[in-house]
């Protein structure tokens, strides 16, 4: 599973809520409650009352301004789930729903879709979903919330995907608890957030199993969380998960944990691929593995720490029973006794772990700008081609989407170098463009970067190069070049001020050579 093809996926469960749509209504601040609702000139005027009286079908858009929250307790169904969307992107709630101190909550409801809004400021949570199943929240910005960006509790089937969730005051930018199954959070943007930045939680003593089993999270760019302590991807009795494609660094706590506090075991038989983890000099382990999370297995990470003493793995003897970790870039400090010493790779691999992986040679050396955020790989970098297929049947794309592999062998950590692309033979024999976006994820712009080989087109050194923008639906957003141009490097912005969060792609097509990328942007 990839970014592209679950957003797809999700888009046609979305398109499908329109074409069996029952009413569509419209909120405004300029609205009134006493109208019917059905146009943007007879808008409603609070989302509560649209929340009041939605049925299944129905969806709710949102006109640009400043609101209260809702609180909403009816369900769609799989055929016509209940939408609310804003459709412009400064659509914000800044006072918390007539019900409880969340901006948003969803409560004994399933089959409810959330996008696009600015939740800030509330006394607890930005969105809450308890008791529900099949809810997708998707494109919303969660931040300076006081308790958590997002939170969910027996939340069975939720797909939290393409969110910013920053600066949550107390704890967590995305929680889900209480023995939540199947939960897909994927493509997140967390940062600064006192605790976690991704926390699971089977919370046994509130009922049910105490597990949260089959959660898939991948795609995310979690950074600069922990300060209060916790994880930045944080998992206590988290079970059969898939974790990959994930870009962690700069966090102040562990990178990722899996262990038994609350839930009823320990976070067992997960598969951990083609990370990317970066410590900073006063955090914790990169991974980390206690309290009898047996059958963890660890491929094709890049987990790089700059703490003196702490490192890249770290596990208990409750844990080893089927633990498997190889094909990883490492430093040179592991540790087989939940970190009370920690010893060389050379002792690491006596113990059966480990045994196709390196020690990183040089961080600096390994990403295109890693102090600004790009983990991007350099084109002589050190991952590239010695991870393992093993990987194949869950990673066959990367943070980005590109497919894996594009060398001889997959690459390590959640990015798979693409910056050099190799152009028909007949037209550049000898050379290669290369074009790539930064920052990715970005808000609300971004630099695309190309070259134009030293080659010959027709007898001119130069080529019709044409760099478009289009939206997740193919439609054409922007052109951002139209010209000839020599042989060169060149850069260009897309400026999307006026666009909404998601996933963009940008194409560029320079004599006979063509292609596709994919970037994200998260408001």
């Amino acid at each position: 599973m990839y970014r592209f093809h679950l957003q797809f996926l999700f888009i046609c469960l979305l398109t499908q809520s329109l074409i069996f749509s029952q009413s569509t209504y419209y909120v405004s601040v300029n609205g009134n409650n006493s109208n019917n609702g059905l146009t943007a000139n007879t808008a409603f005027a609070t989302l509560e009352y649209a929340s009041n009286i939605v049925a299944a079908g129905d969806s709710v858009l949102v006109l640009s301004g400043s609101y209260t929250g809702f609180d909403i307790r009816t369900s769609g169904t799989p055929a016509q789930p209940i939408v609310f969307k804003a459709i412009s992107n400064d659509v914000t709630i800044n006072i918390h729903n007539p019900v409880t101190n969340d901006g948003i909550n969803i409560e004994g409801a399933d089959w409810i879709e959330i996008h696009n809004f600015n939740v800030i400021n509330q006394p607890r949570a930005g969105i809450r979903i308890v008791l529900s199943d099949f809810v997708r929240i998707k494109n919303n910005t969660c931040s300076n919330n006081y308790k958590w960006g997002i939170f969910t509790g027996f939340t069975n089937d939720i797909l939290i995907e393409g969110n910013s969730c920053s600066y949550s005051e107390d704890e967590h930018g995305i929680y889900v608890s209480n023995s939540s199954d199947r939960p897909a959070i994927i493509n997140n943007h967390s940062f600064f957030n006192n605790g976690c930045g991704i926390h699971m939680n089977g919370d046994l003593s509130m009922g049910d199993d105490g597990i949260i089993s089959n959660a898939m999270v991948a795609g995310n760019i979690i950074h600069d969380n922990g300060v209060g302590g916790g994880s930045a991807i944080n998992m206590d009795c988290v079970q059969d998960s898939k974790i990959f494609n994930n870009l962690l660094y700069n966090n102040h706590a562990t990178g990722i944990a899996m262990y038994q506090i609350d839930g009823a075991e320990g976070s067992k038989n997960n598969i951990v691929f083609n990370n990317t983890i970066v410590h900073p000099n006063d955090g914790r382990w990169a991974v980390l593995i206690v309290n009898g999370s047996t059958g963890n297995t660890l491929y094709n990470n890049i987990l790089i720490n700059n703490h003196s003493f702490r490192g890249s793995i770290c596990i208990d003897d409750l844990s080893t029973t089927g633990f498997v970790s190889d094909y990883n870039l490492l430093v040179n400090r592991l540790s087989d006794d939940d970190g009370n010493s920690n010893m060389s790779l050379a002792s690491w691999q006596s113990l059966g772990y480990d045994t196709h992986s390196q020690i990183v040679q040089d961080e600096n050396q390994i990403f295109v700008d890693n102090t600004n955020g790009n983990f991007h790989l350099l084109p002589s970098s050190q991952p590239i081609n010695i991870g393992t297929s093993l990987v194949n049947s869950v990673v066959g794309f990367d943070i980005d989407g590109v497919s894996r592999p594009q060398g001889n062998g997959f690459d390590i950590g959640a990015y798979e170098f693409t910056s050099t692309v190799s152009v028909d033979e007949e037209t550049y024999p000898n050379d290669f463009i290369l074009f790539q976006n930064y920052p990715n994820p970005f808000n609300p712009s971004t630099t695309i970067k190309y070259t134009i080989p030293n080659v010959t087109l027709s007898g001119v050194e130069e080529s019709r190069v044409i760099l478009k923008i289009y939206d997740v639906l193919g439609n054409e957003i922007a052109t951002l070049v139209n010209e000839n141009k020599p042989a060169g490097n060149y850069e260009v912005s897309f400026d999307s001020r006026n666009f909404s969060s998601g996933t963009y792609f940008y194409k560029l097509q320079a004599g006979s050579f063509a292609e596709t990328k994919k970037m994200l942007m998260i408001k």
